[in-house]
């Protein structure tokens, strides 16, 4: 494999800038990778083995020319999938020989790798997919949304439900004063599906020869390989992914925040099973506060809310709920209270409902107000209307483009708050309401001399007969850990570019 280098990435980018919209082959050229509207786009898969196979088959109206993937037994059914496609191991190679000829990318590797791929892809001009959660940290999703902004590519979340006429309702109720206003919201899923909670694994275990380990570890911590983190477990570590909250919010609270017209929150607090230095907690409850906005449509915003639960925890059920009723769904659900009534939905907004069910029977829908997405009506699993409406934003012109609506202009802000869940649990043991700067990204009540004590060893056996427990602790600065859960470090060559100034 050749060296790659970021001056070489920026030294690209610089070059390609200019060029990043699509315009007729006659213009640049075939060998610039552009094509015209009516032709197909060059798509790139990185990270091919799990969700990213069904995103690459929703997105299989176009040219899939290249699939990168640090496991190529996990991937064989996609490579299998699209045979003329290029193989990588390395996304970096992949752009070094392949970057004039692709157009777009679709990123679905663990979350702690997000961003450091699709910073650079923006940067050499391709449009970019990237899968929930956006990042891996509050800063990543800054630094995604700003350099989308700067270099106009057409961005998209895979947050499907996104894309999904239920969201749309959800806002035109609220924002249509329905329920009037709304100053509390609840949020559930029945994640995690997948173990959580866990020490350490031990390693020990011969690496398998289809999986390059070093670039799966990417720019997280040196950790030796072992099964319990690939394939699909490594959500359950901190290292890797954000846990259920990481694999959930995203979806459950997305017609929320934009029904709500949320940004940052002010502050965060939770509570939860044991947390540990390594592996997200089994269950665990999550509030956040955020400030009065204007005005939406025919309706005040007041300050609000906002209380989500996983691993088996629920809100209260609602009272208007009558016997036998389902709260939301089997994945999850949503509850908004207003001063004039209450609306609940299922996972990914679905099926919106009044409360009591009852007040359906003579409910007038308000008037559409939000464009519908092409293939948005269906069964979430049976449509590529996601990916296919961030495919049409990319055949677009910026100056012309109407934007997919989870463009990292809403969906960094959106992931923003759903990772300050995840500093809000790991910082838990401060006990405090944590308050949050959301502009500048930083607690304003930790202080420098402020220590945090975090589980490292909790182990259990019976020996003759007795238990015997093993319950271990390191104590941290709780400022320095605070600012590196905000702002990773990236370790082993890896980096990211800096943050861009936006006016």
């Amino acid at each position: 494999m050749k060296t790659y280098s970021r001056r070489k990435f920026l030294k690209t980018a610089a070059a390609t800038a200019a060029g990043i919209t699509i315009v007729p082959n006659t213009v640049l050229g075939k060998a610039w990778g552009h094509t015209a509207p009516s032709d197909r786009l060059n798509i790139a898969g990185i990270g091919v083995g799990g969700v990213g196979r069904r995103n690459l088959a929703n997105m299989n109206t176009e040219n899939i020319v290249a699939l990168c993937d640090v496991d190529w037994k996990y991937a064989a059914k996609t490579f299998n999938d699209y045979p003329k496609a290029k193989r990588f191991k390395d996304w970096r190679v992949m752009f070094d020989e392949m970057g004039n000829s692709i157009d777009a990318v679709m990123v679905a590797t663990p979350d702690h790798t997000h961003a450091g791929v699709a910073a650079h892809a923006i940067m050499l001009g391709k449009h970019t997919y990237v899968q929930k959660p956006l990042t891996h940290c509050v800063y990543e999703s800054r630094l995604l949304t700003r350099l989308a902004k700067k270099y106009r590519v057409a961005t998209q979340m895979g947050n499907q439900g996104n894309s999904f006429d239920w969201c749309r309702q959800v806002t035109e109720w609220v924002q249509a004063g329905v329920i009037g206003e709304v100053y509390e919201a609840h949020c559930w899923t029945d994640r995690p599906i997948w173990p959580q909670g866990l020490s350490e694994p031990k390693g020990g275990v011969p690496v398998p020869s289809t999986l390059d380990w070093n670039l799966f570890i990417g720019p997280a911590e040196k950790r030796p390989y072992d099964p319990a983190y690939h394939p699909w477990n490594w959500r359950g570590f901190w290292d890797f992914g954000t846990g259920a909250l990481g694999d959930m919010a995203c979806h459950i609270m997305d017609p929320l925040f934009w029904a709500l017209d949320l940004k940052y929150p002010t502050s965060v607090s939770a509570s939860s099973t044991l947390v540990n230095l390594y592996s997200p907690p089994q269950a665990e409850k999550i509030t956040y506060k955020f400030p009065e906005r204007p005005a939406k449509g025919k309706v005040r915003m007041p300050k609000v809310t906002v209380h989500w639960y996983d691993g088996g925890l629920l809100p209260d059920r609602p009272e208007e709920l009558e016997d036998g009723e389902m709260m939301g769904d089997e994945n999850g659900g949503i509850i908004l209270v207003g001063t004039k009534g209450k609306i609940m939905t299922g996972c990914y907004g679905m099926n919106p409902t009044l409360l009591p069910t009852s007040r359906m029977r003579d409910f007038k829908q308000p008037e559409p107000t939000i464009p519908r997405v092409k293939g948005g009506n269906g069964n979430i699993w049976d449509t590529n209307a996601h990916e296919q409406d961030w495919i049409r934003a990319c055949k677009e012109s910026p100056e012309n483009r109407i934007e997919p609506s989870s463009n990292f202009q809403f969906s960094g802000p959106f992931s923003e708050t759903v990772l300050m869940g995840v500093l809000a649990v790991r910082l838990a043991g401060l006990n405090k309401e944590l308050q949050w700067d959301g502009e500048n990204m930083r607690f304003t009540n930790i202080s420098s001399t402020d220590k945090l004590k975090i589980v490292t060893v909790d182990e259990y056996a019976v020996i003759d007969g007795d238990p015997r427990f093993d319950r271990r602790y390191a104590e941290f600065n709780a400022k320095e850990m605070a600012e590196e859960w905000i702002k990773h470090t990236y370790r082993n060559g890896f980096s990211l570019p800096e943050m861009p100034e936006i006016s």
